[in-house]
């Protein structure tokens, strides 16, 4: 069951908070109400300190999954909503999933997704504005499937420009990757300096890898071809050498691996 229409929290109502550096949560699934939550300490991974473990470079670079963004924005928070091991209540009501899609409609929240054989394996979704980036929520069906999706975030989000990656709360999971805590008054800091207009949108962030691969492999095939014809011109000319072999295409795993060694 979703809240009525007349629940959903009002769009601007959702960006002002944000701004000022507060979010709603609820006390389980279908509670109507939500509060307002300003964390003492909050959680933030530095865009040039993600850290890409061996493993996570390797699951990037083999393209085990295909990557998209704002997809299934609806999928991806009704899965990150389900109960969980470790969190029998979910604090995300039909209320606030209802509101953060109309959020989404209006082009201020974004979706990544992780799809392994045609199905959702994993993902995340949050809060874009200005030059900013509020994570909510990410979930994983499958082996490295949210990390990944994260991995591809914040390569986009250092392509077009963002300043701030916010987590809300510290884990283990993120300090991992590179996340710190910082107090709330340094937050209000770091968003305050990330106000303005990024070069491009997150979306057009991550479309710009997955065009860079198809450039590349046409590139390639381009180049590829031109190789094959200098071999037959040199066969017919009696020349015993051989042209190099083109270089082979790289893939969107591979941009975004490179992408993230070259300043993390």
């Amino acid at each position: 069951m979703h809240a009525p229409a007349a629940n959903v929290i009002p769009v601007d109502l959702l960006l002002r908070a944000y701004r000022a550096g507060v979010f709603p949560m609820a006390d389980h699934r279908s509670d109507p109400e939500v509060y307002w939550v300003e964390p003492r300490e909050r959680a933030v991974i530095p865009l040039d300190g993600f850290r890409v473990s061996t493993s996570l470079r390797k699951t990037l670079r083999q393209d085990r999954f295909t990557v998209t963004c704002d997809r299934d924005f609806a999928g991806v928070i009704a899965a990150c909503a389900q109960p969980r091991e470790e969190h029998a209540e979910s604090w995300i009501s039909h209320r606030i999933e209802a509101s953060y899609n109309a959020l989404h409609h209006a082009g201020h929240a974004h979706s990544i997704e992780c799809w392994l054989d045609g199905e959702l394996a994993g993902g995340l979704y949050g809060v874009a504005f200005d030059r900013v980036f509020c994570g909510e929520s990410m979930f994983s069906r499958a082996t490295d499937a949210s990390k990944v999706a994260l991995a591809w975030l914040v390569a986009a989000m250092r392509d077009a420009g963002y300043r701030l990656l916010d987590c809300q709360f510290m884990t283990d999971h993120l300090a991992t990757m590179g996340a710190m805590a910082l107090p709330q008054a340094g937050y209000l800091e770091l968003l305050s300096g990330a106000m303005g207009q990024p070069r491009c949108s997150i979306p057009a962030a991550m479309a710009r890898y997955s065009a860079a691969s198809s450039a590349a492999a046409g590139a390639s095939a381009a180049g590829a071809g031109a190789a094959a014809a200098g071999e037959g011109a040199a066969a017919g000319a009696g020349s015993p050498r051989s042209s190099p072999r083109a270089e082979p295409p790289s893939s969107p795993g591979k941009l975004i691996a490179q992408s993230l060694t070259q300043t993390s």
